[in-house]
């Protein structure tokens, strides 16, 4: 199936619990590269997240971000760092007495010093709103990867559309080139027929070494192998873009395959028009390259 690397996909869940909001975009990446964003609350379900993105989603760089708002004000504990406070207030007083400093230390003063309080949410308080926060934002996080898939799915069928008319083009061309070979080889025979009754008239020359050498050059010059391989990758394609399975990487070797057997029927057919027509399938094959490249 021709599914899009590229997508985005934007949603927001709001209940009586917590606000979350979930943001997906992915991009095109030659393996799976999954970025998951998340509140600090919410690192333990981080690889249940990451499960989700992976059953969905094989190929491309995808970063999901959520963040949660909730309803219940949470409470918290701060906790003093005695060991901090005390080398600091030592420190102080030894200022003090070589007069470096005056005064006394005022409660407003430990907010400069981050490693003398610890502010945080008390686990305990968390209770059953905690579990439902986290269903909630697995929900979330389900949907949106719902919604990427459908974008995604669309932007494929564009592709589709666009890699079938090159892959028909592709066809029409390679038509073209097993003919103008086909009239290469016909050119070609004449030729070496032509030279075969010049050295007749060589009484020296031997007829039947001179036909064997005919027969090896009209060999080397038969592109019947790389016709019969060529229609195959073509068959192969269209069997791999019908399969419900992701393709990009498979369509990219495919095309690595098509392009050497157009490169082997160039250095092999004879004629000025097959040349002609191996340009033109080279550039059609590097547009599909390019394009293969978008897709999963």
């Amino acid at each position: 199936m021709i599914k899009s690397m590229t997508g985005f996909a934007s949603l927001t869940k709001d209940d009586d619990v917590a606000t979350i909001a979930v943001t997906i975009r992915s991009v095109n990446h030659k393996f799976l590269d999954l970025q998951v964003r998340l509140p600090a609350t919410l690192a333990a379900i981080e690889s249940r997240l990451r499960t989700l993105a992976q059953k969905r989603v094989s190929r491309g760089r995808v970063e999901i971000t959520v963040t949660v708002q909730q309803r219940r004000v949470p409470a918290l504990e701060v906790e003093l760092n005695e060991a901090f406070l005390e080398a600091l207030g030592g420190a102080i007083d030894r200022a003090r007495e070589r007069g470096y400093v005056s005064g006394t230390m005022a409660p407003g003063d430990l907010l400069r010093f981050p490693q003398a309080l610890s502010i945080r949410e008390r686990t305990e308080d968390a209770g059953p709103d905690a579990d439902q926060v986290t269903t909630r934002v697995e929900e979330a996080v389900s949907a949106a990867l719902d919604e990427l898939d459908t974008m995604r799915v669309r932007e494929g069928g564009y592709l589709r559309t666009d890699l079938e008319s090159r892959r028909a083009t592709l066809s029409e061309l390679f038509v073209r080139a097993a003919s103008a070979a086909d009239d290469g080889i016909i050119g070609l025979q004449t030729r070496l027929q032509e030279r075969v009754r010049e050295l007749r008239a060589d009484a020296l020359a031997d007829e039947a070494a001179i036909a064997q050498e005919i027969a090896k050059f009209v060999g080397r010059s038969d592109i019947t192998e790389e016709v019969v391989r060529f229609r195959g990758h073509l068959d192969h394609w269209r069997a791999l873009t019908d399969s419900p399975e992701p393709c990009g990487r498979k369509l990219d070797f495919l095309l690595q395959e098509m392009n050497r057997e157009v490169n082997t029927i160039g250095s092999k057919a004879e004629g000025p028009a097959v040349s002609e027509v191996i340009v033109a399938l080279k550039a059609e094959l590097e547009k599909m390259r390019e394009q293969v490249q978008n897709v999963e």
